[in-house]
């Protein structure tokens, strides 16, 4: 079986597409069958995989939302082998609205989800910069939560912000969500702001945040407009080498708390 992780901070601009496509896109070089699902109506997460956010009607995520196409359906292959799509398209925009009327309407992604972790090793959700129902149901169909961080006081602020709210999801609708980690992100070793924020959330969430941090990175900003993730346009940048290092930490945590697990002490 394998495990579905948020990516999520409803805090725009930290670098949660980013990562999104391109921790998912370095597990499927390291021969993981990744999942990719893009639930954000801006589709970065598509388009930064060569795929253009689709226009009304054609198959992507919101069928799933809304009960109309199967996984199979809305499920896209990439360039990479191991990693597959779920894209975002325009009708995503008015999802939330539609979502309200509906029951169990923070629920409606669980069961494809589940059904989705039965064929892959990783899905991986990217969310919108926000705490609608979007990103509910994203957080209701997860084991964990990944949280891409900047390091400025705001995006600390808002961390604060979303604890909470996996806390409530976790008491009321998915027992057991977790953060999974802290991913430190677009870091400027030349600002003490910098070093500063790193130290607090280091403090407040020890064990928690990541040893591995995302610099910023001019050719990890070009990637998208080509819509390849950083390994197929850049390998020898910084920020290809520091999303695969990412990776490999992220497993070796995976295995460590699958030991944990089943450690019966």
């Amino acid at each position: 079986m394998g495990r579905v992780i948020a990516v999520a901070n409803q805090k725009g601009g930290v670098g949660k597409t980013t990562t999104a496509v391109n921790l998912a896109a370095s597990l499927a070089a390291a021969e993981k069958r990744v999942l990719l699902v893009d639930v954000d109506p801006q589709g970065n997460a598509s388009s930064g995989l060569g795929h253009a956010r689709g226009q009304r009607g054609t198959p992507s995520v919101y069928d799933l939302l809304i009960g109309e196409r199967s996984l199979d359906e809305v499920t896209v292959k990439t360039e990479l082998p191991c990693l597959d799509l779920v894209p975002a398209n325009a009708d995503l925009a008015g999802a939330e609205i539609e979502l309200v009327a509906m029951s169990s309407r923070e629920l409606r992604l669980r069961g494809p989800l589940r059904e989705a972790a039965t064929r892959y090793d990783f899905v991986i959700l990217d969310t919108p910069p926000s705490l609608g129902l979007l990103t509910l149901n994203a957080l209701a169909a997860s084991d964990a939560v990944l949280v891409p961080l900047q390091c400025e006081y705001y995006a600390l602020e808002g961390l604060s912000d979303l604890q909470n709210t996996i806390q409530l999801v976790g008491q009321s609708l998915n027992p057991g969500l977790t953060i999974e980690g802290i991913v430190l992100c677009m870091v400027d070793p030349r600002q003490n702001l910098t070093e500063q924020v790193a130290n607090e959330v280091r403090t407040h969430f020890a064990g928690k945040v990541y040893e591995t941090t995302v610099p910023r990175n001019v050719r990890l900003s070009e990637a998208p407009s080509f819509g390849k993730p950083i390994i197929l346009y850049d390998i020898a940048s910084k920020g290809a080498k520091s999303y695969l290092e990412l990776a490999r930490e992220f497993l070796a945590r995976q295995g460590a708390s699958d030991l944990a697990a089943a450690d019966p002490r």
